[in-house]
């Protein structure tokens, strides 16, 4: 695959023309991240990339995932990677989301090994494929569930975040019962997150579910009933 090295570039310059190196100490303690940032608050950078990705557009769909995965794989600054995904999701491109990008957002989400990356992923990238195409990706939502990687089970847990009626409940047990004794906080978050959104759509679903699984931990609990009363 060949990557367009002139947007990759120009994204680059943006990003280096805008860095505020006073900003950027505090932003890396916060993420708590070995990458260094430049010190480009998400305003600047969504600006940015607005105006970089409107006027250089990416021939097919190849050169596309190219792109975003050199990006990726070659940043130097976290605020690069943020631009990867950012440029996954631009809407020029949305014709591209399909079960044949989930490898891509795969090593991303894996590689990433963050809750600022994978959360994006999960929830506005995969979700979206995994609604428009059910048969295909919900066998490897399953996998990712049960499956050793924190990051990959986390994000089966959260990928329906946002889906409201549309959301597969059978899926949804099925991410979170293998995470349920996990002592992990991003899982024991991830499953409160993901009932406490749901409970907006199925409250009585919710409270039986919660009901019927004693064992969650008291994280996970607390948030799927915060607004349940």
């Amino acid at each position: 695959m060949s990557a367009d090295q002139g947007l990759v570039k120009e994204i680059r310059d943006g990003l280096a023309e805008l860095a505020d190196p006073a900003k950027a100490p505090s932003m890396q303690a916060y993420m708590k991240s070995a990458m260094p940032f430049r010190g480009v608050p998400k305003p600047q950078r969504s600006a940015l990339l607005k105006h970089v990705l409107a006027d250089h557009v990416l021939p097919d769909r190849v050169t596309y995932s190219a792109t975003v995965l050199e990006l990726w794989r070659t940043a130097g600054y976290r605020e690069e990677r943020y631009a990867a995904i950012d440029l996954s999701g631009y809407r020029a491109y949305r014709r591209w989301q399909d079960p044949e990008l989930l490898p891509v957002y795969e090593e991303m989400i894996v590689g990433g090994a963050w809750w600022d990356y994978m959360d994006e992923l999960a929830i506005r990238r995969i979700g979206p494929i995994l609604r428009a195409d059910r048969a295909r990706v919900t066998p490897v939502m399953r996998a990712w569930a049960a499956g050793a990687d924190l990051w990959r089970r986390r994000t089966a847990i959260i990928c329906q975040v946002g889906a409201k009626v549309e959301t597969d409940t059978d899926l949804l047990r099925g991410a979170i019962e293998p995470a349920i004794a996990e002592p992990e906080f991003f899982l024991r978050k991830g499953i409160g997150w993901a009932l406490r959104d749901y409970a907006k759509t199925a409250p009585g679903w919710v409270r039986s579910f919660v009901d019927d699984h004693p064992g969650l931990s008291g994280l996970s609990r607390r948030e799927a009933l915060k607004h349940l009363g």
